[in-house]
């Protein structure tokens, strides 16, 4: 008699699962390789502008600023916020100021909604010097 009674309580608790996790606000959502790097491209294209501004002024100081910005980041997967921000450069070190505008730039974005796993993502940012 009592197991009947705990698999008639596990009937509804099974039943009621989803709506627990839906009202809990658990997320299970996977996004594919190419759909976390569209994603993520789309989120950091809502800070080009800035990034865009970071370069301008760091052009003020030193006028023949080009090259390759490297930033990497981690997208932590239970909040989709960027972590972790990094950035190089392949020719030499870009100025601090420029690499602290970047990070802060882009240092409040997230991706949403999360994604079930951490997302390791590196993106390049090319600056041509005016002539």
């Amino acid at each position: 008699m009592t197991v009947a009674k705990v698999m008639t309580m596990r009937t509804p608790i099974l039943e009621m699962l989803p709506l627990v996790l839906a009202v809990s606000g658990c997320s299970f959502y996977a996004r594919s390789a190419a759909d976390y790097r569209d994603a993520t491209q789309s989120l950091l294209d809502t800070r080009a502008a800035t990034i865009k501004a970071c370069y301008d002024t760091a052009l003020k100081s030193k006028p023949d600023l080009g090259g390759t910005v490297t930033v990497h980041f981690v997208v932590a997967k239970s909040s989709g916020k960027l972590t972790n921000i990094s950035t190089s450069t392949a020719g030499g070190p870009a100025p601090d100021a420029l690499n602290q505008c970047i990070v802060s730039a882009l240092s409040d974005l997230v991706l949403a909604p999360p994604d079930r796993r951490d997302g390791d993502a590196t993106f390049d940012y090319q600056f041509v010097a005016k002539k």
